[in-house]
């Protein structure tokens, strides 16, 4: 009885202690990120210029520090932790419900349509707020074929809609390609490869608020039907025996995500490996219960594409792309976590 009580006693403690460090993470990194930069700001400043737009105190602060922390930073660290908890529970999501641990958000070919959308908009030079737009749209309009594709044709519904990912995606890529041969060598073609290569350098207020909306409603949806996923995870036949219905929620989860990855990749390009690491790293921490897995995947998701976003604005004189820096930590992290985390899947 005394075993018992304390193997209860050490796993309460232990999920609160692992409870408090998924939320300290992001909020403490959030914070910690306003003081990183080629213009450094103290800890002092930052809280002040934070606190001054809320409170009626007085600050002797330079306009210069209120532009850097309101104007520069606050956008790109929202940015960052929208994408990165974006793509992360996107990921947990797709792999539940696909039964696959090697199945990323870009299965369905969202990520090369919205990259053909920005590579058209920028050939004919539109804005910042119409490339994401037009990055956003076509990143839809794949998932749409991709769906539409797995109607038609015959055989097993998962394995179909996945084979039809990859094949749109491939068209997308081939059309990117397209864009790229016909587009200016010297202006162009340069921006449209370091679009794809994945930056937030671009990012503003505005950008934060043509996704909120869309990532809302799916971080939202994809919370509330976490222990359907659950039953999704253990097969159609399970789920159906279990009064679940497999096609609707497969639907309602592919929407959610593709919500949430087309707004994701609309504002900071392609960035591989997050989707599929971080709910590897989430389901050795928490386990594979999607209620407790898509929680933890949007703390890790948004604290790690931070991180790496911090690094990449500040590691050289000249900005990272984030989508290089998040394949030279994320493949080997990926190796290591197969082989340590793998068996979960079995």
């Amino acid at each position: 009885m005394n075993r018992r009580i304390n193997k209860e006693t050490i796993e309460t403690i232990r999920n609160i202690s692992l409870t408090t460090i998924l939320v300290a993470l992001p909020i403490l990194l959030f914070f910690g990120s306003f003081m990183i930069g080629r213009y450094p700001v103290s800890p002092k400043d930052v809280i002040l210029a934070i606190v001054s737009v809320f409170v009626p105190i007085t600050t002797n602060l330079d306009s210069t520090i209120y532009t850097v922390v309101w104007d520069i930073r606050l956008p790109r660290i929202i940015a960052a932790m929208i994408v990165g908890a974006a793509l992360s529970i996107s990921g947990a999501s797709f792999q539940g419900t696909f039964q696959n641990p090697l199945v990323s958000p870009d299965i369905l070919g969202v990520s090369s349509g919205a990259g053909f959308g920005a590579a058209i908009a920028i050939l004919f030079s539109f804005s910042v707020v119409m490339i994401q737009t037009t990055a956003f749209l076509f990143g839809l309009i794949a998932v749409i074929f991709t769906y539409s594709l797995s109607k038609r044709l015959r055989g097993n519904t998962i394995l179909v809609m996945v084979l039809g990912g990859i094949a749109i995606a491939a068209l997308f890529s081939a059309l990117i390609s397209c864009i790229k041969y016909v587009a200016d060598p010297d202006s162009k073609l340069p921006e449209i490869v370091y679009w794809l290569m994945g930056s937030l350098s671009a990012v503003n207020s505005n950008s934060i608020l043509m996704i909120i909306g869309p990532t809302l409603i799916g971080f939202a949806a994809l919370l509330l039907i976490g222990w359907r996923i659950n039953v999704l995870s253990m097969g159609d036949d399970e789920a159906r025996a279990l009064g679940v219905n497999t096609e609707k929620m497969r639907l309602i989860v592919i929407l959610c995500c593709t919500l949430l990855t087309a707004s994701a990749v609309s504002i900071s390009g392609i960035i591989g490996w997050v989707g599929l690491v971080i709910p590897h790293a989430a389901r050795i921490l928490v386990g594979p219960d999607h209620r407790k897995l898509l929680p933890a995947s949007i703390s890790l998701g948004a604290t790690f594409l931070l991180l790496v976003d911090d690094v990449c604005r500040t590691a050289t004189s000249i900005e990272i792309p984030l989508g290089i820096l998040t394949a030279i930590i994320g493949a080997p992290v990926f190796i290591y976590l197969l082989q340590k985390g793998y068996e979960g899947w079995s």
